[in-house]
């Protein structure tokens, strides 16, 4: 019983993070590897799992949600769509072994992305980059997003900026808009090839949603420097666990 407390509570803490601007994989994917699932089961699980957070904080968003005119929302939901296939489909071509043996990586990569998000934000303020270059690197973010998530909102925010100014709450509601679909359609992937382990996936869910909608809430009120610090103090700590493992 302590231990499914211990991952309910994880997939709050995951969901309320995702809300915000991401990293809810820090806490899910870990939490379910030392509980003791295989390392692609645990990924769509995790996956699974906090779906119902990102649609959660969708709908806390919903009011906000405003692509850049170049995109519109059919553009993002395609980008995500085409993203999720990708990455569920490179997923499924990896073994648990090597998963395993990039995770590390995955997670060090993250928690640097978290360490740099300002700067990653600043650079991208006020440019303006063609819309096929910013389109390829939010497709490429969205399977790297789809496969480990960790990290990819940071990114997928910053990006939204270089195609216009883009006030920062709608590009963090536009951000969920790209995981609820990015993430649906990788979970449907997943659950078609049995990947998702559905007891645990349905328990933490039920966190992950209630998590969602309080970031949403959180986020209007969170100063971002002690979400961003928070992460990469988690992300340092997890990872370097799993470099030892």
């Amino acid at each position: 019983m302590t231990e499914y407390v211990v991952l309910v509570g994880a997939a709050i803490v995951a969901g309320v993070l995702n809300a915000i601007a991401g990293g809810g994989s820090f806490i899910s994917l870990p939490a379910l590897l030392f509980y003791g699932v295989a390392p692609i089961t645990a990924n769509a699980t995790s996956a699974a799992s906090l779906l119902p957070g990102y649609v959660g904080s969708l709908f806390g968003f919903r009011r906000d949600v405003a692509p850049p005119p170049a995109l519109g929302v059919k553009g993002v939901a395609l980008i995500a769509l085409v993203g999720g296939v990708s990455c569920a489909l490179l997923l499924l071509a990896s073994g648990d072994q090597a998963f395993s043996a990039v995770v590390p990586w995955l997670m060090l990569f993250a928690t640097v992305v978290f360490a740099f998000s300002p700067q990653i934000k600043r650079l991208s303020r006020g440019r303006h980059w063609p819309l096929p270059l910013v389109v390829g690197a939010l497709f490429a973010t969205c399977v790297y997003g789809g496969y480990f998530n960790g990290g990819a909102g940071i990114v997928i925010i910053a990006l939204l900026g270089l195609l216009g100014d883009v006030p920062l709450l709608a590009s963090v509601a536009t951000k969920s808009l790209f995981s609820v679909v990015m993430g649906g359609v990788s979970v449907a992937t997943y659950a078609a090839f049995g990947l998702i382990h559905w007891p645990l996936a349905l328990l933490m869910a039920v966190g992950a949603a209630a998590g969602g909608v309080l970031g949403a809430r959180l986020s209007y009120r969170l100063p971002s420097w002690l979400h961003r610090s928070g992460i990469v103090v988690i992300g340092g700590l997890v990872t370097v666990v799993m470099f030892n493992q």
